[in-house]
C-alpha cells in the first residue's frame, strides 16, 4: 500500500506550472497537470492558480513548490518572470516588483492550500529528485532561462542566483543559454554555448557531479554531450515534480 504523507509537488516556470501528487516513495498518483503560467501574476494569483490545480488532484498532506528566483526560507528575495507584464522578456511592472519582493510565499501558499508547505527555488526541487547525496553536486536547469542549485553531501547549500551573473558584457547567463537564444541559434550553436558555460563553471565549483535538467536539456546535441565529460549527466525534466518528496529531507536550514 502507498505510504503517507502524500505530497502535492508543484513546479512553477516562466511559461507553465506543473503539478502532481506523490506518495512517500515518490510514486506519482496522478498524471502531471500543466497549465500556462498566467500573466500578470501577483502572489495571490499564483496561490489561486496552484489551488485550482490541486483541487483536481488527489488529496495531499503537504506541499512542495518550486519557484524561479532567489527564495530564502520561503520568502522571495527576487523572482525574474512574475514581476513582468506578460512573462519572460516583457516589461517589469513596478507594482508587481513591490508585491513579490519580501513576499512570504510559503506562508501565503500554506494558508491557501491548508497544508504544511515547503517553497524552494525550482532548480533546488529539481535537484532533490536526482542528486546522489554524495560530494558536491551542481544542478543546472535549462529552460526559459538558467536555473541552478548546489548540494553538499545531499544538503541544499545557500542559493546563488548564477543566472543573473554576466557571462560577457551586457549578457547574463539567463539570456545567454535561455530559450529565446536557443530558438534563435538552433540546437547545435546553442549546445556549444551550454558547453562554454559548463567549462566556465568547472574551475569555480569543482563539482563531483553536474546534472543538466530542465525542458531544454534534451536538446543538447550528442556531439556536445560527448565532450562535456563523464562527470556531467543529463536528467529528465520530470525531476521537478519527483523532487517534491525528497526536498523535505534535503532542505535543512534553507527550507
Amino acid at each position: 500500500m502507498p505510504v503517507e504523507p502524500y505530497t502535492l509537488a508543484v513546479d512553477c516556470g516562466g511559461s507553465g506550472i506543473k503539478a502532481s501528487v506523490l506518495d512517500a516513495a515518490g510514486t506519482l498518483h496522478a498524471p502531471p497537470v500543466r497549465v500556462p503560467t498566467p500573466y500578470p501574476l501577483p502572489p495571490e494569483h499564483l496561490a489561486e492558480t496552484i489551488a485550482g490545480i490541486a483541487a483536481g488532484l488527489p488529496p495531499a498532506q503537504r506541499a512542495t513548490v518550486g519557484v524561479p528566483g532567489m527564495i530564502r526560507h520561503g520568502v522571495v528575495v527576487a523572482t525574474p518572470h512574475y514581476v513582468t507584464r506578460s512573462g519572460p522578456r516583457t516589461a517589469v511592472v513596478p507594482e508587481l516588483l513591490a508585491a513579490w519582493q519580501g513576499c512570504d510565499v510559503r506562508a501565503l501558499l500554506a494558508e491557501r492550500l491548508g497544508l504544511p508547505t515547503l517553497v524552494l527555488n525550482d532548480a533546488e526541487v529539481h535537484g532533490a529528485g536526482v542528486v546522489s547525496g554524495t560530494g558536491l553536486e551542481l544542478v543546472l536547469t535549462l529552460g526559459t532561462g538558467l536555473g541552478s542549485a548546489l548540494f553538499d553531501g545531499g544538503r541544499i547549500a545557500p542559493h546563488l542566483e548564477l543566472s543573473h551573473a554576466p557571462v560577457r558584457w551586457g549578457t547574463t547567463y539567463d539570456a545567454y543559454v535561455g530559450e529565446h537564444e536557443r530558438a534563435r541559434l538552433g540546437d547545435a550553436l546553442w549546445s556549444r554555448r551550454v558547453r562554454k558555460v559548463v567549462d566556465g563553471f568547472r574551475p569555480v565549483f569543482r563539482w563531483d557531479r553536474l546534472y543538466l535538467g530542465g525542458g531544454n536539456s534534451r536538446r543538447i546535441t550528442a556531439t556536445t554531450l560527448d565532450r562535456l565529460g563523464d562527470d556531467v549527466v543529463v536528467v529528465p525534466n520530470q525531476a521537478g515534480i519527483v523532487g517534491g518528496v525528497r526536498a523535505w529531507e534535503l532542505a535543512g536550514p534553507h527550507g
